[in-house]
């Protein structure tokens, strides 16, 4: 557990100004994708072990939609953007201004969007936290599920190898108008790799 042998207060104080950052960046490619004013609310960034993921999205069995992708580089691990379908549906009704059916099943024009749009914003996340870190952090093109939150992070086991035992969640609300439309990031580092974020970004060990 290379992660707590980082002192906790300046390792979440380093987080939440990534998680700004992203959030910052992801408002802005969003604004620029549908083209009208989009701001996001100051996202809450936590740290959770694997096995708390799914619980942070309503448990293992709930439905969800996921957009998610390998990154590849100095930093390798995996990132899934996830979110409920009634967000999925908001996301493209009120913010992208699509007509969408009233029940939880999609379209293929539907998912489309969710994946063009999930891409973006995860794209941005990813690039904000290279850019902060100078480390070399590159995504794959991303996929696409709604499936139970645990059969999605199953799958991403199989499909990515290997996962870290923790994760850093960015829960992310987009504000347009009166609207707001909650998703959540979570950044999964390969074993070693938090050890090259927080030595890039300059958080010091623990003495043990």
């Amino acid at each position: 557990m290379e992660l707590f042998k980082y002192d906790k207060d300046l390792k979440m104080d380093v987080l939440k100004e990534v998680g700004n950052i992203g959030a910052g960046n992801a408002a802005t490619a969003l604004s620029q994708l549908l083209n009208k004013p989009v701001d996001m609310a100051v996202p809450m960034v936590q740290l959770l072990s694997f096995e708390e993921i799914a619980e942070s999205v309503g448990g293992a069995e709930r439905i969800v939609l996921a957009v998610f992708l390998r990154v590849e580089g100095e930093a390798p691990g995996n990132l899934f953007f996830i979110m409920s379908p009634e967000a999925g549906k908001k996301l493209l009704q009120r913010l992208a201004g699509l007509e969408v059916s009233v029940d939880n099943d999609f379209s293929e024009m539907e998912l489309s969007a969710i994946n063009e749009i999930g891409n973006i914003l995860a794209g941005s996340y990813l690039s904000s936290l290279a850019d902060f870190t100078k480390l070399v952090m590159t995504p794959t093109v991303p996929g696409l599920a709604i499936d139970m939150a645990g059969a999605i992070l199953s799958y991403g086991l199989l499909q990515f190898g290997e996962m870290g035992d923790d994760a850093l969640l960015i829960n992310t609300t987009f504000l347009e108008g009166h609207h707001e439309v909650e998703g959540q990031f979570f950044l999964i580092p390969d074993p070693q790799s938090f050890a090259q974020i927080f030595e890039a970004l300059g958080v010091p060990l623990e003495n043990d």
